[in-house]
């Protein structure tokens, strides 16, 4: 009864602003839950423990000086030899996703070059890590810690996710310790923020800021979907614009590093271009896709993969093991994520029909 009574009082006090020409109140930044509040705090008491801070000693080299080089220069200037390299430290954040083998995920940026690691939980308990391995064209790394009661996050569907949904982001900003913020989800598939690089980013306006880098974003199941690792920020801070690693990516290079120490990645032997409407008509395909969307393949390499799969410059790939390809870039990200002689699914457009082929990924 309680419930409903609110509901019509904010229904007559949107009425009443808009009769007396004010703003209506600005809509609750949380859906309601079952018993009518908007607190996420039991889930994430559930989750939080998962999430971890990093602490990262690396070396970095000097500013090279020309004249610092010189032992003339130095002797007559009473300046003591320099080290090639100086120590530096530097924050991140992390999330355990095997509490029994005790992985840690965080990105590929904030591990680089580090000589020691270390990893602490929520509970204050501090443990020296081991990186396993790291991938920087996904920009995820994954670390290992050997310790007890540790509380692992269960990962999500990333490719369940729809724009609007409800999204936390859990790190370590600027260094002052577990911080949540909350968001929806923006965009998805967003790419071209680097020049290289698998990009299938997750988009949100919950705030993540430096040292966010390698954290938790978590939907309101309390189940991770991404590890947050970049943002737009102009002025250094969260300007609403951040990204994630969705869990797919996530799942596939943790696989592969848990097993081999790093990602082996497979390859068609293909070059590949967006589908444009003006593609499309040229090729005769375009009332045969759907979604408005596929790849080209512009060139097949003699001898690859492809070319023994029968694959011809001018097909169009439209899905690969059953899962629509929109881009050129959904198309690389979801081959370069195969690993290696592992047999694909691929279908494709030629002259207006349709056809499946089998495609086994080489090296």
């Amino acid at each position: 009864m309680k419930s409903k009574l609110a509901g019509v009082l904010a229904v007559l006090g949107v009425a009443v602003a808009a009769a007396a020409g004010l703003p209506a109140p600005a809509p609750a930044a949380l859906p309601a839950t079952a018993n009518g509040t908007t607190t996420i705090a039991p889930m994430l008491e559930a989750v939080t423990p998962a999430v971890v801070n990093i602490a990262v000693t690396s070396r970095a080299p000097q500013v090279d000086n020309p004249l610092l080089r010189d032992p003339f220069f130095r002797r007559f200037f009473n300046i003591p030899d320099q080290p090639p390299e100086r120590t530096q430290s530097s924050a991140g954040s992390g999330v355990i996703v095997d509490a029994r083998q005790g992985y840690v995920i965080t990105n590929h940026h904030v591990v680089e070059n580090a000589q020691q690691i270390t990893v602490t939980l929520k509970d204050r308990r501090r443990f020296r890590a081991k990186l396993v391995g790291s991938d920087a064209a996904t920009d995820i790394a994954v670390l290992k810690i050997d310790g007890d009661r540790l509380t692992a996050l269960p990962m999500g569907d990333s490719d369940r996710l729809k724009v609007g949904d409800f999204v936390v982001a859990i790190g370590n900003p600027f260094g002052l310790g577990q911080t949540v913020t909350s968001g929806i989800v923006s965009a998805l598939g967003r790419s071209g923020l680097r020049v290289e690089g698998y990009e299938d980013f997750i988009q949100t306006d919950a705030s993540i800021n430096p040292g966010n880098s390698g954290g938790a974003l978590v939907n309101f199941s309390g189940e991770l979907i991404g590890i947050n690792t970049a943002i737009i920020g102009p002025a250094g801070g969260s300007v609403g614009i951040g990204f994630a690693v969705p869990t797919g990516i996530v799942r596939a290079v943790m696989e592969q590093i848990v097993e081999f120490g790093a990602v082996r990645r497979g390859r068609l032997g293909v070059a590949i271009q967006d589908l444009t409407p003006d593609i499309a008509e040229s090729l005769n395909v375009g009332g045969n896709i759907a979604d408005g969307g596929g790849a080209v393949i512009a060139q097949v390499e003699p001898g690859s993969p492809a070319d023994k799969a029968g694959i011809k410059a001018g097909d169009v790939v439209v899905a690969v093991d059953g899962r629509p390809v929109l881009s050129g870039t959904a198309l690389r990200n979801r081959v370069g994520l195969v690993r290696t002689g592992t047999p694909m699914q691929v279908t494709l457009l030629r002259g207006g029909a349709q056809r499946t082929v089998t495609v086994r990924t080489a090296r």
